[in-house]
């Protein structure tokens, strides 16, 4: 069965909430240029900090230049940096060498073939790929937490080349979650708006997409 990640944590309530409902990995959002679950570096550390050590925690990063986001991850604390822009290659290794305990995990917004292109050229210097519907050409660049579903097929494709574990992210729900594994076979789900009202993390909904994942293994 997938791994289970939750985005969008903007409490430690939340954050408990997710881990009881199966999930093996937290979301949290620093500044963006767009997209829901925004918090403080504050609230990030304070949510790293209190959950307990065998549930990743994934900052949510726009920076591109290593300095920067390696500065930003020892503020916040997490176990993972997830680059939700592209990060040139050079800086991918700068940042390694920088945080060599810290798995990274590059976001690929995947809108045509030219996305299993970048995903392949990225795949050999992070941990892991993360495939989303963002749009980041836009003049408010798009990096998430859109709801919306992009073609599955593109992912499939991303995940037989790229030769590492693959998220996969955009508009999943209950719904559709056993068609999303069936079609792509990732290495794990993240989700947002899916189980979400009005902002806030809904527990029946948290619910009913843990039981729709598990009957879809």
């Amino acid at each position: 069965m997938p791994a289970l990640k939750v985005c969008c944590i903007s409490s430690v309530d939340e954050a408990r909430l997710a881990i009881s409902h199966g999930a093996a990995a937290l979301g949290l959002v620093s500044s963006m240029p767009s997209g829901p679950g925004v918090i403080d570096e504050a609230l990030i550390a304070e949510i790293a900090a209190r959950v307990p050590p065998t549930i990743e925690t994934f900052l949510l990063t726009c920076l591109q230049e290593a300095e920067a986001i390696a500065a930003q991850q020892r503020r916040c604390g997490t176990s993972t940096l997830q680059l939700v822009d592209h990060v040139p290659h050079a800086e991918l290794r700068r940042l390694r060498a920088a945080l060599p305990g810290i798995r990274l995990v590059q976001v690929i917004h995947v809108r045509d073939e030219a996305s299993v292109e970048e995903a392949c050229a990225a795949a050999p210097f992070v941990d892991a790929l993360l495939l989303d519907s963002g749009n980041p050409t836009l003049a408010v660049k798009q990096l998430g937490g859109t709801g919306r579903v992009h073609d599955w097929s593109l992912s499939a494709r991303i995940r037989e080349r790229a030769g590492v574990p693959l998220f996969l992210a955009g508009g999943l729900r209950a719904e559709n979650v056993a068609q999303a594994v069936a079609a792509v076979r990732p290495f794990g789900l993240d989700i947002c708006s899916g189980v979400r009202s009005e902002g806030r993390l809904d527990a029946a909904k948290l619910a009913a997409f843990a039981t729709a994942l598990r009957a879809s293994a």
